[in-house]
């Protein structure tokens, strides 16, 4: 009896209303999802918005919700893959117009990296909203710094909404050495830097990693209720690439691959979830590449069928060495050379050290252990721009 008296008692106080309300966890609510707090900012303003797919209030575009609230936004910049998101990795991106709304679209990706003085001239704010996935040579980051720059030498007050990082556990990999800055890794941070794109811009103006750092005026509206370490799935994919987290967890690793002559599944329904080769092999897995939309310029072995590893089921998360060192010893062991773009990789790592240790034959904990100096330094030198716990 006394047992059936405090099974009930328990469900009592676990059924409660109180007990519920206590339970429930925050909601999450991204920058874009918070117009309150920004909205004011933009009210009478000329806006410019660097911005693409995943830049959403809810279901809506931002773009779309902005000019429903009858802000005056005169121009979209788009990075990248495009400003809907549907350009192939490394194209040209054209200047045009928005079929939906009228607005004119300027390229961030093609002839130039930043707005022109005209362009500026016609904005007096500017707005950044794109979803990051943490990595270092994801180059939405590097179109964020450009317009950074732009927004201090114009003096123009450049507004940042946040999103998380869905690679935010992590801080990991070589920092960057500005003897090898490219638009695949422009700051001295780790591939694996664990900040959200807010907390990056907050770093970048106040480490005067742009000219006239301090003629910027940056305000960020932080993502409410987020913790670094807290599991986030993507509702929008990034990039035509990353179509899901198994490809987001992977890419930290896969990346590293674009410099050699593998393929990691671009022209397939798992780009960055597998790794294959038409020469040899190692896991007996065959699939075969062909040229889709948003896969037609880079990758190698179109129309072929290679054999190497599925990573579609694995648990993936942080950096992961193992399998490019892998392939690197069954190159070797077929006397050809791994890394077939030694400059790409170089950019890649932030370093030529890293392709050099795994030529050199170093095991993977010898080469993590030469990233811990550094990767100390900048965990201290992040700490004063962190906005989540």
């Amino acid at each position: 009896m006394k047992s059936v008296w405090h099974l009930a008692l328990t469900l009592l106080v676990w059924f409660s209303p109180l007990a519920l309300a206590n339970s429930a966890a925050p909601v999450l609510l991204t920058g874009a999802e918070q117009p309150a707090k920004y909205l004011p900012l933009l009210k009478g303003k000329r806006v410019g918005l660097l911005v693409n797919q995943t830049s959403v209030v809810g279901e809506q575009h931002l773009v779309d919700f902005l000019l429903a609230q009858n802000i005056q936004v005169v121009a979209i910049f788009a990075p990248e893959h495009g400003f809907r998101g549907n350009h192939d990795a490394g194209a040209a991106i054209a200047n045009g117009t928005d079929s939906r709304t009228g607005l004119p679209v300027w390229s961030m990706y093609g002839a130039s990296k930043k707005p022109s003085p005209e362009q500026m001239q016609a904005l007096d704010i500017i707005l950044f909203d794109i979803q990051d996935v943490g990595v270092r040579y994801y180059t939405y980051i590097s179109s964020m710094h450009y317009m950074l720059a732009a927004a201090a030498e114009f003096s123009k007050p450049m507004l940042v909404l946040d999103r998380p990082n869905p690679n935010g556990a992590y801080v990991d990999g070589p920092v960057l050495d500005l003897a090898f800055q490219s638009f695949v890794g422009m700051h001295p941070i780790p591939l694996l830097h664990g900040m959200t794109v807010g907390e990056l811009a907050l770093m970048i103006k106040g480490e005067g990693w742009i000219a006239q750092a301090d003629k910027l005026t940056l305000t960020v509206i932080p993502v409410a209720n987020y913790q670094r370490q807290q599991a986030y799935t993507l509702p929008i994919p990034p990039s035509p690439n990353l179509p899901n987290q198994q490809a987001i967890k992977l890419y930290p690793s896969l990346g590293f691959f674009e410099a050699t002559p593998l393929s990691v599944g671009r022209g397939t329904d798992f780009p960055f979830q597998v790794i294959g080769y038409d020469k040899f092999a190692t896991d007996g897995f065959a699939f075969t590449p062909v040229s889709t939309p948003g896969a037609a310029l880079k990758p190698p072995l179109m129309d072929q069928l290679l054999h190497g590893e599925d990573l579609r089921h694995v648990p993936a998360g942080g950096l992961t060495l193992s399998y490019l060192m892998r392939w690197n010893q069954l190159f070797d062991s077929h006397a050809k050379t791994l890394f077939s773009a030694p400059d790409f990789m170089d950019k890649l790592a932030g370093t030529d050290q890293l392709r050099l240790q795994i030529a050199a034959g170093l095991s993977e904990a010898q080469i993590r252990a030469s990233w811990q100096p550094q990767l100390q330094l900048f965990l201290k030198q992040r700490q004063a721009y962190l906005l989540y716990p």
